[in-house]
């Protein structure tokens, strides 16, 4: 395996995992940090795939006794039944779209300028949503109905665009429709599970042609980094919470997506020409 592969393998994985489920796009930072450092192509392809499943198994690792609770509890217990149809309620929705629409968004959508745009923008409607007066319905993930996780899964749709950020679509919307802070942020990493899970199945039954034996060790130097990223992101992140809002992110996505359109704009990349 080539040296400089093994470092962007490296590189790609600390960004899917410390980005997954911060609210500031994943796919927005893949995009870009990959074609600064040159990896893409179909390989580029299936190890998004890869790396995506590394990092959603390190939050279902992270709350493997919730998980296990509510699996021991479905055949009896109201509140893990009533947990189990508030998630597939809000993960309905992208899936229905997702599988609609998501060519048309991978050949339209899929580049910088996009996801420079889309990180602005949401940048500023965090900004609104937190300076916002909550008025909170759902303390805990436990206190949910099913018509705020039906909003929830709604406003993950919004992910669906390159930029927007699957966990800050929930995670705001979730602080909009009245959900406390730890709430929808919870509820965005369990909404998580089955959503990057379905989508990862789907995407690598699809691209199955795309997995190469001679790729495995690229695949494993990112998954496992991923993986450990993430569990690093989701501690700290649930930390950060307790006694901070989400400001800081909407500045920093709105740094981020503006350093993006300037280079663009005076000429010093040609963002345009990238295509994920």
């Amino acid at each position: 395996m080539d040296v400089w592969v093994a470092i962007q393998a490296l590189i790609l994985g600390v960004v899917e995992g410390v980005t997954e489920f911060l609210p500031v796009s994943s796919t927005g930072h893949q995009i870009i940090v990959a074609d600064l450092i040159g990896f893409g192509g179909e390989r580029a392809l299936a190890f998004n795939i890869i790396i995506q499943l590394g990092a959603i198994l390190a939050v279902i690792w992270e709350y493997r006794r919730k998980i296990i609770d509510v699996v021991v509890g479905l055949p009896k217990e109201r509140q893990a039944q009533k947990f189990t149809i508030n998630l597939l309620i809000a993960f309905m929705p992208a899936v229905v779209l997702g599988v609609a629409f998501a060519d048309l968004i991978h050949e339209y959508l899929f580049n910088p300028i996009t996801v420079a745009t889309a990180l602005v923008l949401g940048g500023i409607v965090m900004l609104w949503a937190e300076r916002r007066d909550h008025a909170i319905r759902a303390e805990t993930v436990d206190d949910m109905n099913w018509s705020l996780a039906l909003k929830v899964g709604f406003a993950q749709c919004l992910a669906l665009v390159p930029g927007t950020s699957r966990s800050g679509s929930t995670i705001i919307g979730g602080l909009l429709f009245g959900l406390s802070r730890k709430a929808a942020t919870e509820f965005s990493f369990f909404l998580a599970m089955p959503t990057m899970v379905g989508a990862a199945v789907y995407s690598g039954y699809k691209y199955r042609d795309l997995f190469q034996p001679g790729d495995f060790a690229v695949f494993a130097i990112g998954f496992v980094t991923s993986f450990i990223f993430a569990m690093l992101a989701v501690r700290a992140l649930l930390k950060f919470i307790g006694n901070h809002s989400y400001a800081a992110f909407a500045w920093y996505r709105i740094g981020f997506g503006l350093l993006i359109l300037a280079t663009w704009q005076l000429g010093l990349i040609d963002w345009t020409s990238v295509q994920a």
